[in-house]
């Protein structure tokens, strides 16, 4: 692994923590006290980081599994996260992602690595600085991180305080995932009776009985051989891993630290990091910074890029062709994602960059339902994530994961799935500060029908 005096970018550029100070840096706040905002960065340079470098090391390592095909990347967890999250719902979140993770793994016979989109998804990209309501023209909402979804000029304006609350929120969260996930909650066969408790309730549960029956039939079988969670720690243990959009630089900086083993830099606000489609700039301040830390990074992929775009970006954040590096989320919507996707796989390929690719069936499949909220068809979904792995079947490659926007609760504000949501329903409990999620029920219903698909060969389910 290089240190980051020979990580070079396509132009070859020294790096440093603070070198994307000189690039254009979109999507940052304007701070209204540059000196409230200094002391905040600095607090949180003094802090301890929130994970580890080895951490990070252990992520690569799972994630070049997934680029060899032996193993299967499920990211997933919030659109946008709230400094007013209970316990209790980053409980059910993790529920779910576990819930999704055991059919998948069943299915597929490879590995599930399991990334939350959790501890660290404060920020928020938009469209426009501000946003006007009835005559009165504020600054947009840009996460907890920032400033407060309501609409007042106290509640707009940026908070520096906010980087450190969203530190504090991040550190107590991982504590709470990191106690779950090795005291037991992760226990096989608790996990497997949530999906039999999924089937009995659901409207589509005898669609999945039969999936159900075999996940049991082995877990039986594993118990009559002695192999259960009392003997083999892996049965009630799971390696959990946190990812969030790295969208405010001074933030990510600040949480960068050396590692003292190998020299190299990571930013240790969470375990992976990626770039949005709207800060992926090749000459930017996200893939300048983000070249330079050793974490693995994602990159979302819109159906607007080129392949020479694409290979540009590879080249920049994994000039290494390091496997496990970099993933490739890609955003193309249901009805391009056939046509968009080809050309960049095969050059992706032809140059030999080990990528991982994962589908975001989430981004492109929005629209704004007659009541006026925004929302997105459980159908639309599974479409794109059935025409992603429909290409790489077709190309020979290895669909690496898919990337999903839920919630364990039992919000309304994606339509369809087993327990249909209709348009009505959409303002029953429509939570979201942002992006409408799947709910539990859809997401689990979501991964069974994966498993369908990952069972059968089929480009459609």
């Amino acid at each position: 692994m290089t240190t980051p005096s020979s990580t070079s970018s396509s132009t070859a550029a020294a790096w440093a923590p603070d070198s994307w100070r000189g690039r254009v840096a979109l999507q940052q706040p304007e701070w209204p006290d540059p000196a409230q905002h200094g002391a905040a960065l600095e607090e949180l340079q003094s802090l301890p980081p929130l994970v580890f470098a080895g951490e990070g090391r252990d992520l690569t390592q799972s994630l070049a599994a997934v680029c060899r095909g032996e193993a299967f990347l499920l990211q997933a967890g919030d659109c946008a996260e709230s400094f007013d999250t209970s316990a209790d719902s980053i409980r059910d979140r993790l529920r779910v992602i576990l819930q999704m993770a055991v059919v998948l793994t069943y299915f597929t016979g490879v590995r599930v690595v399991k990334v939350g989109r959790i501890a660290g998804q404060f920020a928020k990209p938009r469209s426009s600085d501000t946003e006007t309501i009835d005559g009165i023209e504020l600054p947009s909402f840009r996460g907890h991180i920032v400033n407060d979804i309501g609409f007042s000029p106290e509640d707009r304006s940026p908070n520096p305080q906010r980087l450190v609350t969203a530190y504090n929120r991040a550190a107590s969260t991982l504590n709470l995932l990191r106690a779950f996930t090795k005291g037991g909650f992760a226990n096989l066969s608790e996990v497997h009776r949530w999906n039999r408790e999924f089937v009995a309730d659901s409207p589509a549960g005898q669609r999945y009985e039969a999936l159900a029956d075999e996940i049991e039939r082995a877990v039986q079988f594993m118990e009559a051989c002695g192999i259960s969670s009392d003997t083999l720690s892996e049965l009630r243990q799971v390696d959990f891993y946190t990812s969030h959009e790295a969208l405010l630089l001074d933030y990510e900086e600040s949480l960068t630290r050396q590692d003292s083993l190998t020299g190299d830099w990571y930013d240790c606000s969470a375990h992976m990091l990626w770039i949005g489609e709207r800060t992926r700039q090749l000459d930017g301040a996200h893939v300048e910074f983000l070249r330079g830390v050793r974490n693995p990074l994602g990159c979302k992929i819109g159906p607007t890029a080129t392949p020479a775009e694409v290979l540009d970006l590879c080249q920049a954040l994994n000039p290494e062709k390091e496997p496990g590096r970099l993933s490739l989320i890609v955003r193309m919507g249901a009805n391009q994602v056939i046509d968009k996707l080809p050309p960049l796989i095969k050059a992706v390929k032809e140059a030999g960059h080990p990528v991982v690719w994962v589908c975001d069936p989430m981004h492109a499949n929005t629209f704004t339902a007659e009541g006026g909220h925004k929302t997105r068809h459980f159908e639309d979904v599974l479409a794109e994530v059935s025409g992603f792995f429909a290409v790489h079947r077709s190309l020979g490659t290895h669909p690496g994961g898919v990337h999903l926007e839920l919630t364990g609760d039992d919000v309304t504000e994606c339509l369809g799935g087993g327990s249909v949501v209709e348009q009505g329903d959409l303002g029953t409990r429509y939570e979201s500060m942002c992006d409408p999620r799947l709910n539990g029920g859809q997401s689990v219903d979501l991964s069974f029908r994966l498993a369908e698909l990952l069972r059968n060969g089929q480009s459609e389910v």
